[in-house]
């Protein structure tokens, strides 16, 4: 019998690499006679690496290639990091399936186990590529000296260890997905540093009127996942939010509804505003605009408007 067969697109990372074996993997236990290979492509944010990712201008910074190579043919489906793309998605594109959550939060990398981002050295030095994890973590630490942090997973680690830095941080899931787990000093709880709008999920973009790859993708997509995810995803839209503005969002699935955290943070952390709302869950983006709403009418706006400003310069 002959197979049928899907191409995936992924970035050439080690994590992105990860990312699309794992998904490669998935699909073909889940569909027998489904044949998949992976096709690497460079991205903008691959390519440059010595500036500030808030400086670049973010849109579709790790998912612009990979949408190209979608649209012309060349590959079948396109595996993310959801927290990489953007919450518009080109005509012709959609979003095929969202993966289960790995574990959402932030880790702290610092030079001895059991060390917390509380328990660090006044005037400690940590390097981070976010302005979402530097804004929050000023916030509780406005003696911290920020670095500017760059690269894939590895490296951010290999250039940590070679430094004189106190710290860095990284996301948990890819940390741990990458078996790096012995580098992490501490997990850093959503309650001090929220997480970026779909952190710890992958989410699988697809041509629209690709029925087959939708088929297939149905077996590995997790609902309740995508139910999350879509209230953090409409909330960063209705802030016009990319993913290198200081905004941060983690949105659970309970039996008695749909719960979403967010942030809105000024850059040095001086400013914050932090707000909860609960809502059903079978209307994820009209609870995501609601809370959006809810931050802007709070004064998040005059934030969201000199971060703006200031990634213009």
């Amino acid at each position: 019998m002959k197979k049928n067969k899907l191409i995936i697109g992924s970035r050439g990372s080690d994590l992105a690499l990860w990312q699309a074996k794992y998904i490669k993997k998935e699909l073909e236990r889940k569909n027998k006679n489904l044949s998949v290979d992976i096709k690497i492509i460079n991205t903008k944010g691959d390519k440059i690496l010595d500036v500030a990712l808030s400086k670049i201008g973010d849109k579709g910074l790790f998912t612009k290639e990979l949408e190209n190579e979608l649209l012309k043919g060349s590959i079948d489906i396109a595996v993310h990091s959801l927290k990489d793309l953007p919450t518009v998605l080109p005509e012709g594109l959609k979003l095929g399936a969202v993966t289960k959550r790995h574990p959402v939060e932030d880790i702290l990398i610092a030079r001895k186990k059991g060390m917390t981002i509380k328990k660090l050295q006044e005037g400690a030095v940590v390097a981070t590529g976010s302005l979402r994890r530097s804004s929050q973590l000023l916030h509780i630490r406005p003696d911290i000296k920020i670095e500017e942090l760059r690269g894939n997973v590895p490296t951010r680690i290999k250039k940590f260890l070679e430094s004189g830095w106190d710290a860095i941080i990284l996301a948990r899931a890819g940390v741990e997905r990458l078996k790096l787990n012995k580098y992490i000093s501490s997990i850093i709880s959503t309650k001090d540093i929220l997480p970026a709008v779909g952190q710890g999920a992958l989410g699988i973009e697809i041509r629209s009127e690709n029925k087959f790859a939708e088929e297939m993708l149905k077996k590995i997509h997790d609902e309740k996942t995508y139910t999350a995810v879509s209230a953090e995803r409409s909330l960063l839209n209705a802030l016009e939010g990319g993913c290198q503005v200081p905004i941060g969002a983690y949105a659970v699935v309970k039996p008695n509804g749909l719960f979403l955290d967010a942030v809105v943070a000024s850059i040095d952390g001086s400013v914050t505003f932090r707000k909860k709302i609960r809502g059903a869950k079978t209307n994820p983006e009209k609870l995501g605009q609601k809370l959006a709403k809810d931050l802007l009418k709070a004064g998040a706006s005059v934030i969201l408007k000199d971060v703006y400003n200031n990634s213009r310069v």
